[in-house]
């Protein structure tokens, strides 16, 4: 089988190991057929789609939103490589997934606003599938409705031109989302399960996500959900786009 390329940034090596694992686990992949970049550790190589099943974006400490001169270099070199990766990818219509961070690079990529008027803060809110989320394959075997862990201080404003909306919750209208017919981007994270948030509670509770001071509650929050339909994502994106 043809690989799928994780292209992630987080710089913390325990939670960027963690995600890895994860999307391991959910996906159904062996290591040799996720194969994983880390952004934040250099620049993004060259790429032949050929050689790829898909791409996976996962999330990231970075916020995009704020004014370009509070970015890091690397956020910024980040942010520039992404986007133009993105243009072949779109006009390919290549298969891309992008989850929480990879949700906002591509909507923005496909000119929507990505500001804080949807941030949520770290919890498990029930995202409702929308009839197109329903009789979408990505979607199958998924409840209409569900819990998914989010926790991100920016969120798309409003749908891209062009795209579907799959999924949306009370609080943050856009959950998920497809672009053309292969590029899909989720605001919740599809590879988190229990024990993941709880190390990424712990991981960034001076970041901002929370008041330290509260990270008891935020975590007796997080305990005993079940997120195992938002997991179904990761399967059925590697089960519908594997080449051989």
């Amino acid at each position: 089988m043809k690989p799928f390329l994780l292209l992630a940034t987080r710089p913390e090596t325990a939670v960027a190991d963690a995600e890895y694992e994860q999307l391991l686990r959910y996906t159904g992949l062996v290591a040799d057929e996720l194969v994983r970049v880390r952004l934040e550790q250099g620049p993004l190589p060259d790429i032949d789609l050929g050689d790829l099943s898909g791409i996976v974006v996962g999330g990231s400490p970075f916020t995009g939103s704020v004014p370009q001169e509070t970015k890091s270099d690397t956020q910024l070199r980040v942010e520039a490589e992404l986007a133009e990766l993105l243009d072949v990818v779109v006009a390919e219509d290549f298969p891309f997934l992008g989850a929480c961070y990879g949700v906002g690079t591509l909507a923005r990529h496909r000119g929507a606003v990505v500001d804080g008027t949807y941030a949520e803060p770290i919890s498990a809110p029930t995202v409702e599938l929308t009839d197109a989320g329903l009789d979408h394959e990505l979607c199958a075997g998924m409840p209409r409705r569900f819990q998914a862990f989010v926790g991100h201080k920016e969120a798309v404003r409003e749908l891209p031109e062009g795209a579907e909306l799959l999924a949306t919750s009370e609080r943050c209208p856009v959950q998920m989302f497809r672009v053309r017919d292969n590029l899909f981007a989720t605001q919740f994270h599809p590879e988190l399960d229990v024990p993941g948030i709880l190390q990424r509670i712990e991981a960034y509770r001076m970041a901002g996500y929370f008041d330290p001071t509260d990270q008891a509650l935020v975590e007796r929050a997080v305990q005993d959900v079940d997120v195992s339909a938002a997991h179904k994502v990761l399967e059925n994106f590697t089960r519908i786009y594997a080449r051989h």
